[in-house]
């Protein structure tokens, strides 16, 4: 009955001549011929990756960099950088998964690029390049562009992980879809908050001078309502002060950058300036 309610289904004769206990010799038989060049079928039996790779970034949030059903071998890299100013080092934490947040993900390998330019945040170029080879072995490292410092690991992606676990990961990623994207959006709003509380907490360290009383009290209001928020779960209202800040410190970022250009420029002719 299962047969021929098949045959209805397809409209055409059903392929079950085959004994079943010789299919998988005679599929792997073919597919050596196949890589053997002996035939000009166009059929190849690939391996790819069951789940996706990627590194955690500030937030606790996933930033894959090698998509799941990637086909075997594969190397595939991105370019990231500091979040702090004088950063010198940089933890790589490797994930397998398809969820948007690290604490959903299955954790792979932790190792630590040092060695990094104390620089401005944001100014150094970190790449990272994952490689998985034909075997499933994942090779990770991290190079610092303008110095050529590196770290490596390797890692297996599939060691203990059954069928039954890459089902239910992914399983999760699709039921789960709508509730990862709020999450992540709001670890990304308190990211931004974050970082935007630390840069103007340190120019007001530097160059309070060349804020007036109204002016210092304003920023000052802003950062602590910034702050009590970044414990809360208000994206909207997160991403609201958060522009409110920015918007009340571009003068006071003018006014730095004047600053900056006048020192620069004291003492130098026209002449000895290059364009």
């Amino acid at each position: 009955c299962i047969q021929n309610a098949v045959k209805d289904f397809f409209k055409q004769s059903l392929l079950n001549d085959l004994n079943p206990d010789e299919v998988v010799a005679l599929g792997a038989a073919q597919q050596a011929n196949i890589l053997a060049g002996n035939t000009n079928d166009n059929l190849l039996l690939l391996d790819v990756i069951p789940l996706s790779l990627g590194i955690e970034t500030m937030g606790d949030i996933v930033e894959r960099i090698i998509p799941r059903n990637s086909t075997l071998p594969i190397s595939m890299g991105q370019e990231f950088t500091t979040y702090k100013d004088g950063q010198t080092a940089m933890i790589i934490h490797v994930v397998q998964g398809e969820r948007d947040l690290v604490r959903d993900c299955r954790s792979l390998a932790k190792f630590t690029l040092k060695g990094i330019p104390p620089l401005v945040a944001g100014a150094a170029k970190i790449l990272v390049t994952f490689q998985v080879d034909t075997d499933g072995l994942l090779s990770v490292s991290a190079k610092e562009l303008s110095t050529g410092i590196q770290s490596t690991i390797e890692v297996k992606p599939s060691y203990g992980l059954s069928d039954e676990k890459i089902k239910k990961m992914l399983e999760d990623s699709f039921n789960l879809a709508d509730e990862d994207k709020e999450s992540r959006a709001l670890s990304e709003a308190k990211t931004e908050a974050l970082q935007l509380c630390e840069m103007v907490e340190n120019a007001i360290k530097e160059d309070s001078n060349l804020l007036n009383k109204k002016e210092l009290n304003l920023l000052q209001k802003n950062l602590i309502e910034l702050r009590k928020l970044l414990d809360s779960s208000d994206r909207d209202n997160i991403e609201r002060t958060t522009k409110l800040l920015n918007d009340n410190s571009q003068s006071f970022a003018a006014k730095r950058m004047d600053q900056s250009i006048h020192k620069a420029l004291t003492g130098k002719s026209v002449g000895s300036l290059e364009i």
